[in-house]
């Protein structure tokens, strides 16, 4: 049986969008055979993958170089209970090439914090889902 849950499923493009409005995500990975959720500043390149920029001896580096993870971004109004979700799930890749590096120090995200020796993670967009929520009344 179908329910109506309020929810609305979002397109590919509905989704980047409100990704590019927000500076904040998830990273969702395993550490130690177990689930983690890392909160990062990020942004969107122009082929729609997800950057990071993080500390090159980071645990997030040697986590997830290579691996499968999950992104997630939102944002919600508690008052007018309405809000969305966009889960991004594909490979992140260190950027190791030097001339992709240079355009990201320039395009890319910036870190909250001081970096000294700044690498970027992409996350590759293999599948991309979004669900919005319009406000609803009750409770």
């Amino acid at each position: 049986m179908v329910t109506d849950d309020g929810f609305r499923a979002l397109d590919r493009q509905a989704c980047l969008h409100l990704l590019a409005r927000v500076p904040v995500g998830r990273v969702v990975y395993t550490r130690q055979a177990l689930p983690a959720v890392l909160p990062v500043n990020f942004c969107l390149d122009t082929d729609s993958s997800v950057l990071v920029r993080t500390s090159a001896g980071s645990d997030l580096v040697r986590a997830v170089d290579g691996a499968v993870v999950a992104f997630e971004a939102d944002a919600f109004d508690a008052t007018a209970r309405s809000g969305w979700s966009v889960v991004v799930t594909g490979r992140a890749l260190l950027v190791t090439d030097p001339a992709e590096h240079e355009r990201l120090s320039h395009s890319g995200p910036t870190s909250w914090r001081p970096l000294g020796n700044g690498v970027f993670l992409r996350i590759e967009p293999a599948v991309i889902t979004g669900r919005e929520l319009a406000g609803v009344h009750g409770g």
